[in-house]
């Protein structure tokens, strides 16, 4: 009896895991998954108690001394290894100590690409104590020294190709007391003084770690700005703990310690920053730095540096499944792929083209404190529900209205949580493990994105601005970005900023910028809708040389409709929702409509041009 009892008991732990796998046919990703953020989550807790603090500058540390000849990172032809990597931000760190006077708890602004130094000064000012603030190289005049201004730098550090936007903003800079070094070894420029010779003079002994020795979990180490509704772009604090959490995402996805990253996101940007560069220095493995995004070169960069993990937002997929077809397609040693924003037709026509490489899917905003990660990897999900993740980490999806642009919210004041498969804002709580810290300097713009007596009275919850829907499987899919922020080539827009520089223009009396859909392109490009001047025509050749001249590529309008009023709500909003349906098609809008050809201005807008976008025949 007791045999035959054992046999029933085996063969019920024999069918155990079947009858879970019919139960749920992601039971072992989904167990795999805990594991991994069980053992994340315990980490992190270790970090929070850990006396000294323990920063991702000393797991690098750690690094160096684990693995001094493993080669850190592959810029070009150089190559540098772990030791020399902490050498050479050794100097730098010295370098700023002794000639810009810098100490514990300030901030230094970076303007520079994709290049070896922007990783030393990074590092060197870990060393020090400072906080870095990381510009976005394309910004320039107003947008420049509005972020330099709102965190509160002492330094600007430019990289040697970027003298001329030091130059438009120095007399500004001069009148704040504020320095300006440039990474030349001369520089004849009155007030931008030469930081090159001065690192090359520079000892490379270890710094002591007492000139950090206030840091903890909680300061400052970053700021990475975020496009938003003032019209100037905002400085997100990112600290330590966000840091660390940021950079386990490697781990979530698979990466090994072997691996080799391809690094050609922007450093300044929280994808390449915190995804990328902290997340490599967590596991010690190898990056292959690149300046800028190539499609050409893209797969000969992967072969040259025997890649294994790249980066992308979807827009970069879709380059390279554009790209012509090659019998290398397949010839190389990729096998994951990690980011946000691919489409699923992108997504599906990737895996066929360029072999079994598994793509991890994540959402997350550079500010917000709630993310997502597809561990399954499933086509055109987002991310996954985990009962783990919702116990750590609070959220709902509340009903939206999008007309008065606000939540929701029932006879009793509080938010009404769609059911599952209905689209709803993503809403995250507010707690001591999901801190929201906000933006620099910018307490107003810090409490619009929090929500009050969401479900009960008193709590607080993080507005993501982000219509998401959920499905019966748990699988979380991207739908809509409310407000006034729209993304186009990987980069948010701010519309109000846009419309303050088309205010500028003589002709444009008012102007409402918002963002289109494009068939077969990720996110919205700009399109304007503009009030002339009262016996004003519209200037196609001032207004080109203005946005080409004030803003980046992927901010500029790529549409202008001309309206004799424009539409307003009652609160007097500017109306975009119906403005954005309609789009930039001729047979549609009765208003005239323009088109920016590249290098050639603003054209009027035909039903041939339409068709060529629309068929993909002209790129945008």
């Amino acid at each position: 009896m007791m045999a035959y009892c054992l046999y029933t008991a085996l063969a019920g732990l024999a069918l155990l895991p079947f009858l879970l796998y019919l139960r749920n046919p992601y039971f072992f990703q989904d167990l795999c998954y805990a594991v991994t953020a069980i053992k994340i989550g315990i980490q992190v807790n270790g970090f929070r108690r850990r006396k000294p603090f323990y920063s991702i500058l000393d797991r690098f540390l750690d690094m160096v001394a684990k693995q001094p000849q493993k080669t850190f990172l592959l810029f070009e032809d150089s190559s540098y290894t772990y030791s020399q990597a902490d050498k050479e931000s050794n100097r730098v760190a010295r370098a700023l100590s002794q000639h810009a006077q810098l100490k514990e708890g300030d901030t230094v602004a970076l303007l520079l690409g994709n290049e070896p130094q922007f990783v030393w000064l990074w590092l060197a000012l870990a060393k020090l104590g400072c906080t870095a603030s990381l510009l976005n190289f394309n910004i320039r005049s107003k947008s420049l020294l509005h972020c330099f201004s709102c965190c509160d730098a002492k330094v600007l550090v430019v990289g040697a190709d970027m003298l001329g936007a030091a130059e438009e903003v120095l007399p500004s800079l001069k009148k704040l007391g504020s320095r300006v070094l440039i990474l030349r070894e001369h520089c004849d420029v009155e007030g931008i003084e030469s930081l090159s010779d001065k690192i090359q003079q520079a000892s490379d002994e270890p710094l002591p770690p007492q000139l950090r020795a206030t840091v903890t979990i909680k300061s400052p180490a970053l700021y990475i700005y975020t496009s938003g509704t003032t019209g100037l772009p905002k400085a997100a604090v990112i600290n330590y703990e966000r840091i660390w959490m940021a950079s386990f995402l490697q781990s979530i996805a698979g990466v090994r310690s072997d691996d080799v990253l391809y690094l050609y996101l922007p450093l300044y940007h929280s994808s390449g920053f915190l995804m990328g560069l902290c997340g490599a220095i967590e596991k010690g493995i190898t990056i292959a730095l690149r300046r800028k995004f190539s499609a050409s070169q893209f797969w000969n960069d992967c072969r040259k540096y025997n890649v294994t993990v790249i980066q992308y937002i979807g827009e970069i997929m879709r380059y390279l499944c554009n790209t012509p077809k090659s019998d290398r397609d397949r010839d190389h040693k990729v096998r994951l792929a990690m980011g946000n924003g691919i489409r699923s037709d992108t997504w599906a026509d990737f895996l066929e083209r360029f072999g079994d490489i598994r793509i991890c899917e994540c959402y997350g905003a550079t500010e917000g404190n709630i993310g997502f990660v597809n561990h399954i990897g499933k086509i055109g999900a987002i991310g996954k529900e985990h009962f783990l993740h919702k116990m750590a980490s609070p959220y709902a999806l509340i009903r939206y209205d999008t007309e008065k642009e606000e939540p929701v919210r029932d006879s009793k004041g509080f938010c009404i949580e769609v059911p599952k498969g209905e689209t709803g804002l993503l809403v995250g709580k507010i707690g001591d493990k999901m801190p929201f810290t906000g933006y620099a300097n910018n307490k107003q713009q810090t409490e619009k994105k929090k929500l009050y007596d969401v479900f009960v009275k008193g709590d607080k919850y993080f507005n993501s601005g982000d219509l998401l829907r959920i499905d019966h499987e748990g699988f979380v899919y991207f739908q809509d970005r409310i407000g006034d922020t729209f993304r186009w080539k990987g980069e948010n827009v701010a519309t109000t900023e846009v419309a303050d520089h088309l205010l500028m223009i003589d002709c444009i009396e008012e102007a409402n910028v918002y963002g289109v859909k494009v068939p077969g392109h990720e996110g919205r490009i700009g399109m304007a809708a503009v009030k002339l001047k009262e016996n004003m025509d519209f200037d196609s050749g001032a207004i080109y040389q203005h946005v080409k001249n004030y803003l980046p590529s992927y901010a500029r309008p790529r549409f202008i409709r001309i309206q004799d009023t424009l539409v307003v709500t009652g609160t007097f909003k500017q109306m975009k929702m119906t403005l954005a349906e309609e789009g930039f098609n001729p047979s549609v809008s009765k208003d005239r409509l323009f088109y920016l050809e590249d290098n050639n201005g603003y054209i009027p807008m035909t039903e041939e041009i339409f068709n060529s976008i629309t068929e993909g025949r002209l790129r945008l």
